[in-house]
Order: structure tokens, then C-alpha cells, then sequence
């Protein structure tokens, strides 16, 4: 990996802490959700906003020649390097003063990521990872689960309004039929990266964005988990399914949820 990325990688850390900073300075008490409500179980606060452009701001202050990418406002700066951010992953989560939020910043090279930062302040988590550098929780170095049998599996799976009906409780009767664990916590960003962990063995979700998984991607391939092929479905332009797992069970779950796995 070249020296260009290694770099970008540790100023971005620091940008993304003081992001951090700010989303718990605005962040809502606990209660009933403070924020707009785009459509069903989806939505906006005026952090999701302020963050993006905080590091954005900050990005383009430190690599002008970078492309930028963020869940609000879409491609704002071009460039073969391509930052690309959620800057609140799990909002619901967020709008009600609930811990299970992050930010998610995801550096591509062209179409491959090849870096990404998860922090997750009110957790008091930060995943980190660098292609061909390993995956990393807190400094400490991370692995996929080495769980090999499904009735002993934590399975999650994101829930989204643009998934047709039915098809969330169909893929839920699967799991529960591998004799895993099910269970749903509002932010993919966190679940995919838990996976790279081995906290759970499998994350499924119909239907998520670039900017939720692009940080992401690299941590699940350096933790050594099996990931069904996102970008080349068509999730470096639109929302697309993803599978990630533990390799001991990748094959039990790809088979039972029906989603191929590369």
C-alpha cells in the first residue's frame, strides 16, 4: 500500500475524533427521537449534516485533490482517491440519545477500498484498517469468529423500508432455522464491523449504501470474514444486498439466506 494512503489513513483518524467530539456535543438526550423522519424508521438530525461537513471541510483542507463522498450531499469533489463517509450511521439509534451510532469514513482507490475508520464514541470503539495491514479494535488486532456450527451462530440482519414485505421475516425464519441467534441493532456500519470482530458470525442486509459499508469492506477483508461481492452488484451506485460472515458458517448462512459469497 503506498505511502499516499498510509498518510491520508493518519491524518483521517484524527479528523474523524474530533467529528466524534462534535456528534456528542449535539447528541439528543435520551426519549422520544429529535430529528426529521424521512420516511418509515429513517432519519435526518441536524448532526448528520454537521458532521459531513466537518469532515469534509477538513479533508478538503488537507487533500484538495481528493474526491469526496458523504451520505447527505452525495459526490461533492472528484479524485482517483475517494473519501466516502456516513457521518451517522445508525441515526435512529442517535436521534434517541441511544449508544449503537458511529461514524463510518472509507478511503477508495478508484473502485477498491483500501482504508476505513469506524468510531463509535458513546462505545468507546474505533475499528481501523489498511489493505494488506490488518483490521484492527482499539489498537488491539481483530479476527473473524471462529464459530464453525450455525445452532451456536449470532446471525444480525438490518431491517430497511425499501425491502419488499415479507422479505425481512423470510430471511429471518432461515436463520432461526440454521439454529442461530437472531437479532437487529439499527446500524450496519457497527454489525459488519462486529462481524470483523467474531463478537457475531454473520450480518445480512437487503438493501445499504456505499457509504455505510465502504470503511467497512476493508476491515472484513483484513479480519478474514467472507463477504458477498457489493461492489460488483452495483453498490458503488446504489443500494444493494450484503452478506458478511464468519468463514466456519459462510456457506450454511449463504445457502439458507440465499445470497452468494465470494
Amino acid at each position: 500500500m503506498t505511502q499516499a494512503i498510509l498518510t491520508r489513513f493518519e491524518a483521517a483518524r484524527s479528523v474523524v475524533r474530533d467529528a466524534a467530539d462534535l456528534a456528542m456535543k449535539m447528541r439528543p438526550a435520551p426519549g422520544g427521537p429529535k430529528g426529521t423522519q424521512k420516511s418509515a424508521q429513517d432519519w435526518l438530525t441536524e448532526t448528520d449534516g454537521a458532521v459531513e461537513a466537518f469532515i469534509s471541510e477538513r479533508i478538503g483542507m488537507l487533500f484538495p485533490e481528493d474526491g469526496f463522498q458523504g451520505e447527505e450531499e452525495g459526490r461533492t469533489r472528484t479524485g482517483t482517491l475517494r473519501w466516502v463517509v456516513d457521518p451517522i450511521d445508525g441515526t435512529s439509534n442517535y436521534a434517541r440519545g441511544r449508544n449503537r451510532w458511529c461514524i463510518s469514513l472509507g478511503l477508495m482507490d478508484g473502485d477498491m477500498p483500501v482504508a476505513g475508520i469506524i468510531e463509535a464514541p458513546m462505545l468507546g470503539e474505533t475499528y481501523t484498517a489498511v489493505r494488506g495491514h490488518g483490521a484492527f479494535l482499539n489498537g488491539q488486532r481483530i479476527h473473524a469468529s471462529p464459530v464453525t456450527d450455525t445452532a451456536s451462530s449470532l446471525i444480525e440482519m438490518g431491517w430497511s423500508n425499501r425491502v419488499p414485505p415479507g422479505v425481512f421475516q423470510q430471511k429471518i425464519d432461515a436463520i432461526l432455522n440454521l439454529g442461530a441467534m437472531p437479532r437487529s441493532g439499527g446500524s450496519g456500519a457497527i454489525a459488519l464491523a462486529e462481524v470483523a470482530c467474531g463478537r457475531q458470525d454473520g450480518y445480512l442486509e437487503i438493501c445499504i449504501n456505499l457509504w455505510d459499508v465502504a470503511a467497512a469492506l476493508v476491515l472484513l477483508d483484513e479480519a478474514g470474514a467472507r463477504v458477498s461481492p457489493f461492489l460488483r452488484d452495483g453498490g458503488l451506485t446504489g443500494g444493494v444486498c450484503i452478506l458478511a460472515a464468519a468463514p466456519g458458517i459462510a456457506d450454511a448462512l449463504s445457502n439458507a439466506v440465499g445470497v452468494s459469497l465470494k
